[in-house]
C-alpha cells in the first residue's frame, strides 16, 4: 500500500473510531473495565453515614475531630488487542472484508482505552504470532497501533490461537483487559491454552464473520477459491443440500465456540460485515 493511501485510511478510521470512541463508548468502557483497585486519596472529616472503617485514626487523634480516609479507583488498565491476520479475514465484499470491520473495531476499542488513560498493545497472529507491539499510553502510540492493523499484510497461513495464547500467558505479566478479534473458523484445538489465559486475564472474544460463510447465494455454479491455501473447486449453488450443509457446518462450529467461551466464563459477541458493529459493541460493554 502507497504511503499516501496509508495515511488517508489512517485517518478516516481515526475520525470515525475516535468519534465513537468520544460519544458512544466513553462511558460504557469505564464501566465496562474496572480498575485494579482502590488507592488511598485524601483525608477529610467525618459525615454521618461515612464508614467508620476508614477512619483514620491518626489524623482524628492530631485534631480531636473524626477524619475519614477518601480513596479512588485505580483507572489504570492494560489492555490488549488480539487481531486475527491470516488469509481467511480477507474474505467480503469490497469495503465490508472481515479485516476493515476488525480494523474500526480495534480502533474504537483503542481510542476508548486511550480516553481512559489505559495502556494499549497488539498481537497479530495467524497460526503464530506475526507482530508484537508492547502495551504504551498516548495518542502517537494509538496512531502507530491504527497504521500497523492497516499496513500489515495479511498472512498466507491459516490460523491457530494455541501459539499466540501461549505467547500472551508468557509476555505479558500483570493481568490484562484482552480483546480477541478472529473469524475464528478453524479447529477448536485451544481449549487447553485458553483456560489456562482465561485464569490470568480477561478475555473478551469478538468474532467477526461475513453471511455469505453462513448462506451460499444460489447463482449455479461458482468457483470457490481457498484464500488460505489457493486451492480452487467448482461447487453447484443451486443444490439445496449444498447449501444446507453450508449452513449447518457453520451454526455448529459456532455452538461449540460458544460453549467453549461460556465454558470459561469469556464474554463474546458475534458480528457479521453487513451489519452495523456500534450495537453489539456497546451491549457487549453494557453486559459486563
Amino acid at each position: 500500500m502507497e504511503v499516501n493511501e496509508l495515511l488517508k485510511r489512517v485517518k478516516r478510521i481515526e475520525i470515525k473510531s475516535k468519534g465513537l470512541s468520544q460519544n458512544i463508548f466513553s462511558g460504557q468502557y469505564h464501566s465496562a473495565f474496572k480498575g485494579r483497585g482502590m488507592a488511598f486519596s485524601e483525608v477529610r472529616e467525618y459525615a454521618p453515614g461515612d464508614d467508620i472503617r476508614n477512619i483514620d485514626w491518626n489524623v482524628t487523634a492530631r485534631f480531636d475531630t473524626p477524619y475519614v480516609k477518601v480513596f479512588e479507583e485505580e483507572r489504570e488498565l492494560t489492555v490488549l488487542l488480539m487481531i486475527d491476520v491470516s488469509a481467511s479475514t480477507s474474505f467480503g465484499l469490497v469495503n465490508d472484508y472481515k479485516k476493515n470491520i476488525i480494523a474500526e473495531i480495534a480502533a474504537t476499542i483503542a481510542f476508548s482505552a486511550n480516553q481512559n488513560n489505559d495502556k494499549i498493545g497488539v498481537i497479530f497472529f495467524s497460526n503464530k504470532v506475526e507482530k508484537f507491539i508492547p502495551p504504551k499510553k498516548g495518542k502517537s502510540h494509538i496512531l502507530r497501533i491504527i497504521r500497523e492493523i492497516i499496513a500489515t499484510e495479511k498472512a498466507a497461513s491459516d490460523s491457530d490461537l494455541n501459539e499466540p495464547l501461549r505467547f500472551l500467558f508468557q509476555a505479558i505479566k500483570k493481568r490484562t483487559t484482552v480483546f480477541v478479534l478472529s473469524d475464528f473458523l478453524y479447529p477448536i484445538n485451544f481449549s487447553d491454552a485458553l483456560k489456562i489465559c482465561s485464569k490470568k486475564h480477561d478475555i473478551i472474544a469478538i468474532k467477526v464473520n461475513d453471511t455469505r460463510e453462513k448462506e451460499l447465494p444460489n447463482v449455479g455454479l461458482l468457483p470457490i477459491k481457498n484464500i488460505e491455501t489457493q486451492d480452487i473447486q467448482w461447487i453447484d449453488t443451486s443444490d439445496k443440500t449444498l447449501r444446507t450443509q453450508v449452513q449447518a457446518n457453520f451454526l455448529r462450529h459456532s455452538d461449540e465456540i460458544k460453549k467453549l467461551f461460556q465454558k470459561y466464563k469469556i464474554d463474546h459477541i458475534e458480528i457479521f460485515t453487513h451489519q452495523n458493529y456500534v450495537t453489539p459493541l456497546v451491549a457487549l460493554f453494557k453486559n459486563r
